[in-house]
């Protein structure tokens, strides 16, 4: 019985990685299992590396600039968790094309619509992931940075696999690839990509994505990018008091402070992965490929 349950958060990486329930195999299953239209979105990229934002782009272009959520996966769902929400797949969406989230990714995702996905630096993606998880997940204050930074690397579903399959696709006409750091430098140039993959918008649709797609605006409706409905849906599968408190619409600041030994696996697991096979030696290459393609 829950009420006989202990609700706590982690307190150790150990505690960390014993939670489990956050989604259902049943719920898995149904999300993977979803056959899509032709011209359905599926935002996919690793987790932190900013699929709210890119959520807000979608749902601004497609609805017009729509505010009519109470937090954006209520009308972009998580395509692996929304059964588990008690969300329908296939059901009717509040605008179109139909949109999906999902961090799933090219080789497990369903196949047959259009993709969009965001690269970001991974020592950044790192560091946010600590954040929104401290408070949340585990108590703030209990684990390192450092150490949430090794737990991170050795991961076995990681942040440099989910690249990988993502860059191996580059090119095709159904997969648009763009970097966090793009947007933050560009954001009306990434929107008006965005539109153009989408199928075009006029301008005036765009002009209001884009400004809707600011941080400052995002930062004022912060509450409809929290996920409180994913954590009141799903805390108490996992073990986690309620409560807990997580942002999406943070400073988005890069470079954070990391030892330099931590730093050194990050780019020695970079250049393992992604020089090897697409000879980006950086993430800042990757960076500047990507530009306006």
């Amino acid at each position: 019985m829950d009420s006989d349950r202990t609700f706590r958060r982690a307190t150790t990486l150990d505690e960390l990685d014993a939670i489990t329930g956050f989604s259902t195999d049943e719920g898995q299953r149904i999300g993977r299992a979803y056959r899509p239209d032709p011209s359905d979105i599926f935002i996919s990229p690793y987790a932190k590396c900013g699929t709210t934002w890119m959520q807000q782009v979608v749902h601004g272009l497609r609805s017009g600039g729509s505010m009519a959520f109470d937090e954006i996966t209520e009308v972009v769902p998580w395509l692996e968790l929304a059964h588990d929400m008690g969300v329908d797949v296939n059901a009717p969406q509040v605008a179109a094309p139909r949109a999906f989230k999902s961090h799933l990714g090219w080789d497990e995702i369903p196949k047959g619509g259009r993709y969009i996905v965001v690269f970001r630096d991974p020592v950044d993606a790192m560091i946010s992931l600590y954040r929104f998880f401290e408070g949340w997940w585990f108590e703030a204050g209990a684990i390192s940075v450092d150490d949430f930074a090794a737990y991170y690397l050795r991961r076995g579903e990681d942040y440099w696999a989910h690249a990988a399959s993502w860059l191996r696709q580059r090119g095709r006409e159904d997969v648009l690839l763009v970097t966090f750091e793009e947007m933050k430098r560009n954001l009306p140039g990434v929107v008006d990509r965005v539109a153009a993959f989408m199928g075009g918008y006029d301008g005036a649709t765009r002009a209001v994505a884009t400004e809707q797609a600011g941080f400052a605006f995002m930062k004022r409706h912060g509450g409809q990018f929290d996920d409180h409905l994913v954590r009141e849906a799903r805390d108490a599968a996992c073990g986690l008091p309620p409560g807990g408190a997580a942002t999406k619409v943070a400073s988005g600041k890069s470079g954070a402070e990391i030892s330099d030994d931590i730093r050194r696996r990050f780019d020695d697991r970079w250049q393992e992965v992604m020089e090897r096979e697409f000879g980006l030696p950086t993430y800042s290459a990757l960076d500047q490929a990507l530009q306006g393609r």
